[in-house]
């Protein structure tokens, strides 16, 4: 594939995907649909494309590859510059998988505004992209914000009673964190122009990655990423935007929330904060570890006394996405692998749960647990594909949702035993509530809500097998054949592992 610039084309085929809806009649409402579901599963071809050509041994520019540079802003060294590596292929196809199904799982929900829903969804593909392939800092920064206008549309006008207020909360959040990580990346740039006299570089990822910061703008800056990124993961306490957002969201709104917004988030923590400023990152590496452990036990416990249905996979993101940065911050290798394969795996599995919450919601307009009893004599399908999904959240070992909390157990325990076991409690406490939530909804007799629907009640359509079937796949391969992972995600890891000389980092923790 050399000579062809396969980012910018899988950058740009969502976007002209949205462009191409915009001039359509408006009241083509299937037409619509079946471009943006066309163009995404384009999309996904071209990242399934660049997965296959992509070589994890070659260490290409600064260890990325397919790198693609274009002067932008000379003035002040801002360039197009995109490239990848195993981190940023694993989340790029990720994206363009989850985003083709929850196009397809909006096909039958979504009857109103139809045009501005698909554009706002490529439209947000195109930032999620992006943000994973930025190697300039103010591009990145750029796209960045661009996830942000999209997903306020689809929430704000295709979402629950609730959607305005949960909207601004999610806005509101958000804006604040990004506003101030603008801040501390004018800042470093500045720093950098000082020291060398000229722009060129300023906000070159590759060309500030070794620079080496001075300590105080370490720490401001480091601070001001580590609030935009948290608030992205979420980690607790800034995770209260997240319930609220899922709830109100459309279906399809909230798989891509839960599957890719999330871990924009964590990429983020990998790509950026570690690599550019590395003193901060060991300094506060204690303190986030312990908020990951809160919010790992936190999700949990708030998890289990949830009467809806979304709002308990919400909470239990937040005590997932705990594993991821508690296994980065612990600077262990094993660790880390582990952070990325929970990154991945809980985009497919969470997804899922909330396409399976979608499909009964479809039905029954309601998603309270207490009313859900029998499900499984009515719809045995739709209670097998839930259970199934439930299992791999829980960390049933062969499913997906096990090998990257392990991994995160094992090196977590290599550098502190004792927080490696507050972190073990959330296996019990997972277990409690996703099995406690399944007996309730699948099992006994039928409750009389149900019953009083009648035909309406029918088990699994072929547009929502398709969606699931892809999920479920790659939920059984990743949980047997983790390796297809970590031999993409090997190089980096080792990378950013050296760059923090990781045994400095973490010998001072107060628990080791």
């Amino acid at each position: 594939m050399s000579g062809i610039p396969i980012l910018t084309l899988i950058l740009l085929v969502p976007l002209v995907g949205a462009l191409i809806i915009a001039v359509l009649p408006r009241h083509r409402h299937d037409l619509i649909r079946y471009v943006a579901l066309g163009v995404a599963l384009l999309a996904f071809v071209l990242s399934l494309a660049l997965l296959a050509s992509f070589d994890p041994a070659a260490t290409g520019v600064g260890g990325f590859t397919f790198v693609e540079s274009v002067p932008w802003i000379p003035a002040f060294g801002i360039e197009y510059t995109v490239g990848i590596d195993g981190i940023s292929l694993v989340l790029v196809v990720l994206t363009t998988l989850l985003t083709w199904i929850s196009i397809l799982a909006s096909f039958k929900p979504i009857n109103e505004r139809v045009k501005e829903y698909m554009i706002s969804f490529l439209i947000l593909e195109v930032g999620m992209l992006g943000v994973f392939m930025a190697l300039d800092l103010f591009l990145f920064y750029v796209f960045w914000e661009i996830v942000l206008v999209p997903m306020y549309l689809i929430i704000g006008i295709w979402g629950g009673p609730n959607r305005i207020y949960a909207t601004l909360k999610f806005v509101l959040y958000t804006l604040i964190g990004s506003l101030l990580m603008l801040v501390a990346i004018l800042a470093t740039a500045f720093a950098y122009q000082s020291a060398t006299g000229s722009w060129n570089g300023a906000f070159d990822y590759l060309t500030l990655r070794g620079f080496g910061f001075d300590t105080a703008l370490q720490v401001a800056a480091f601070l001001a990423f580590f609030l935009a990124f948290a608030i992205k993961v979420p980690m607790w306490p800034f995770h209260t935007w997240l319930p609220d957002a899922h709830v109100e969201a459309p279906t399809a709104g909230s798989v891509i929330l839960a599957g890719v917004l999330l871990k924009l988030g964590g990429y983020g923590f990998l790509r950026f904060a570690l690599p550019l400023f590395p003193d901060a990152s060991q300094t506060f590496a204690p303190l986030i570890i312990v908020l990951s452990l809160i919010a790992i036990i936190y999700g949990a416990i708030v998890s289990i006394v949830q009467p809806d249905l979304k709002k308990l996979v919400a909470y239990s993101s937040v005590s997932h996405m705990g594993f991821v940065t508690l296994g980065i911050f612990v600077f262990q290798q094993q660790a880390m692998d582990g952070a990325i394969l929970q990154m991945v795996n809980h985009g497919l599995i969470t997804g899922a749960l909330f396409l399976c919450v979608g499909v009964i919601y479809e039905r029954t307009h309601d998603r309270t647990i207490a009313r859900m009893g029998g499900l499984a004599a009515k719809t045995p399908a739709y209670a097998a594909i839930f259970g199934f999904f439930m299992l791999a959240s829980v960390g049933l070992p062969g499913l997906a949702g096990f090998v990257g909390e392990f991994l995160v157990f094992v090196g977590t325990f290599a550098v502190s035993p004792l927080a490696a076991a507050i972190a073990a409690l959330v296996m019990v406490f997972g277990a409690v509530y996703m099995l406690w939530m399944f007996q309730r909804v699948a099992f006994g007799p039928m409750s009389d809500f149900l019953k009083n629907l009648g035909h309406h009640l029918s088990d699994l359509t072929a547009i929502e097998v398709l969606t699931l079937a892809p999920l479920a796949a790659l939920t059984l391969i990743f949980g047997l054949f983790p390796g297809l992972l970590l031999d993409l995600i090997q190089g980096p890891v080792d990378a950013i592992i050296a760059g923090l000389a990781a045994g400095d980092a973490v010998a001072f923790l107060p628990w080791r």
